[in-house]
């Protein structure tokens, strides 16, 4: 069976287990950069000191989790083809990642919040910055957002989550007056709710709402370097400060292991040591 054999049926699996399209199309540059590189073989040729040499040629170009990837991804697609019955052995069992320098989520203090809600100037600037800073929610399940899934008696809404996964998140009696007013602006019938303000009204793109979040950031003067994701950490880090089992955030956030979660626990000292570095 030759690699680009094994990739469709590889692919044909991750849809059928519910993965997204973004994923999948990660999945599919991945492959095509290891084909590139080692060719169409048939898999059964793919060996371990292949795939490593393959991988010392990427390093001299890649950051260490870039590379950490990259050995994922490929220690998943001959996992896949040894428990299918492709290959007698996985050439990937020894394959290991690099070690990564432990990082701390980057989020926002007080201060910075509320500079940016004094910053902004329309309706939508407002329900958009008080949802993703009181739901928690990835920029990519805000995206995926109609104004039906919205329940408003109970200030919640139901998000799709990775994997099509779903959860339900609840939202602030605030942001549900900023949305409210939001929606009563808008004249278009388009059942997203974040939509584009300039016609053809369509459902805001991801990279458009990264660019609003920005550009609040920009207007409102805030020096740290601004994206949606850290209005994610922000959400867990006020959980915790607040008193919330690590259990309870890992719900709220849609996190799948226990361990994604952890991280946050490990951001008192970390969160402290900014707020003195900022205040004193």
């Amino acid at each position: 069976m030759k690699m680009t054999h094994l990739w469709k049926l590889y692919e044909a699996d991750k849809r059928i287990l519910g993965f997204s399209p973004h994923t999948l199309k990660a999945y599919s540059l991945q492959f095509k950069v290891l084909v590139r590189e080692i060719g169409n073989l048939n898999i059964s040729e793919v060996t371990l000191d292949l795939l490593k040499e393959y991988l010392a040629r990427q390093s001299e170009r890649l950051k260490p989790s870039s590379m950490g990837h990259r050995i994922r991804f490929i220690r998943s697609l001959f996992r896949f083809a040894f428990e299918e019955g492709h290959i007698a052995n996985n050439p990937t069992t020894k394959l290991k990642e690099p070690k990564v320098e432990k990082r701390f989520p980057k989020f926002l203090i007080e201060e910075d919040v509320i500079h940016l809600k004094i910053t902004c100037d329309s309706p939508r600037e407002h329900a958009l910055l008080e949802f993703l800073y009181c739901t928690g929610c990835r920029v990519g399940e805000v995206h995926r957002l109609d104004i039906e899934d919205i329940n408003w008696e109970s200030c919640s809404a139901i998000v799709h989550g990775k994997g099509s996964k779903q959860r339900e998140v609840y939202f602030t009696t605030e942001c549900k007056v900023w949305l409210k007013r939001y929606l009563e602006a808008r004249k278009d019938s388009c059942k997203a709710l974040f939509a584009t303000e300039s016609a053809p009204v369509r459902r805001m793109a991801i990279p458009t709402i990264r660019y609003a979040v920005k550009k609040l950031a920009a207007r409102g003067e805030v020096t740290a370097n601004f994206y949606p994701h850290r209005f994610r950490h922000t959400y867990a880090c006020h959980l915790l400060d607040n008193g919330a089992p690590l259990d309870f955030i890992q719900g709220m956030l849609g996190h799948e292991k226990a361990s994604t979660t952890q991280i946050y626990a490990q951001l008192r000292g970390e969160r402290r040591r900014e707020l003195y570095r900022r205040y004193f």
